[in-house]
């Protein structure tokens, strides 16, 4: 093996990538738990049409009162389970990439971030889709939808994830597993923009306060920026990925993503692009700000047991 593939070898495969892993695992997981009921609400402005309250904390109290408080925690196991699961392999795959990137150049800038991030959410996206789509399945199983189309086709029952996905498979194909695949690879957009904003004001203030630890306060609002920047830019994509993932319009699935688009758009109008952008922003950006906060203290914290030294980032 020549010394070139040794020292990429050696950057994927360390103990540092293995521990911003589990640093973001575990931070997505403590941030969802938190704010899982706006997230609750996002889905079910995505997916239900006829859905009267159109604001997160009125649609919130609405699912409460007409399913009962529980209904906000639907699904919480399936979806703590597939994020724990994307978060370990998105950071190990994005940190490692960068490890190689930093062995060969010996520094980032955005541009080379935005890259990193999005091959490492690509690979993430084919790797964590099923999850994803069993994880809406069950979320939106005995949900009151108001959409009669949708609830009409709603009635297959699922006993959790592993039983999700042998009916998935039996009665709609293993494709279907994959089902908002190609919106899925086109929104790994959505954490590259967001890590390429993260890490550019994560270094642009490591330099100025000359420290490669920062505040956890600095932490919580960079990751808030980064986070509201991806979601306003690639939201309608997000809207289209839950229609998918549902699985309950033939039709829907039929069509290519930009005839989705079209089709959602001839429909419903152009605001059913931005439904439920209320609920994403306010639930993903209180998620991502928590994650990242989470994920930087744990990560530092080990490193200090490890003895290992972070290094304030070069221009």
């Amino acid at each position: 093996m020549t010394s070139g593939k040794w020292m990429a070898l050696s950057g994927l495969m360390s103990y540092s990538n293995l521990v911003h892993a589990v640093a973001g695992a575990v931070g997505s997981v403590v941030a969802l738990t938190v704010f899982f009921p706006l997230d609750t609400a996002r889905t079910r402005l995505q997916v239900d049409d006829q859905r009267r309250a159109k604001h997160s904390p009125f649609i919130m109290a609405e699912i409460a009162k007409d399913e009962g408080l529980s209904a906000l925690y639907r699904g919480l196991f399936p979806v703590v389970s597939a994020l724990c699961c994307s978060n370990f392999v998105y950071f190990y795959v994005f940190n490692g990439l960068k490890a190689v990137m930093l062995q060969q150049t010996g520094k980032v800038d955005p541009l080379k971030d935005l890259t990193l991030a999005f091959v490492a959410g690509v690979i993430n996206v084919i790797v964590t889709t099923p999850l994803w789509v069993v994880n809406t399945r069950l979320r939106l199983q005995g949900a009151k939808l108001q959409t009669k189309k949708y609830d009409d086709q709603s009635k297959q029952k699922y006993n959790g994830i592993v039983d999700c996905i042998k009916k998935i498979i039996r009665y709609e194909g293993a494709r279907s597993l994959w089902n908002g695949t190609m919106p899925s690879i086109v929104l790994a957009s959505n954490p590259a923009i967001q890590f390429m904003v993260y890490e550019t004001l994560k270094r642009y203030f490591q330099r100025i306060f000359k420290t490669a630890e920062l505040s956890g306060v600095l932490y919580f609002i960079m990751g808030a920026i980064a986070k509201a920047v991806s979601t306003v830019i690639t939201y309608p994509l997000q809207v289209l990925q839950s229609r998918m993932r549902a699985g309950f319009s033939k039709e829907e699935e039929s069509k290519s993503m930009l005839g989705n688009i079209l089709h959602l758009i001839s429909t419903r109008g152009i605001p059913a692009l931005y439904k439920g952008m209320e609920a994403k922003l306010l639930q993903t950006v209180l998620t991502a700000a928590l994650m990242f906060l989470t994920y930087e203290k744990i990560a530092a914290f080990t490193f200090r047991l490890m003895g290992m030294k972070v290094e304030i980032p070069k221009r």
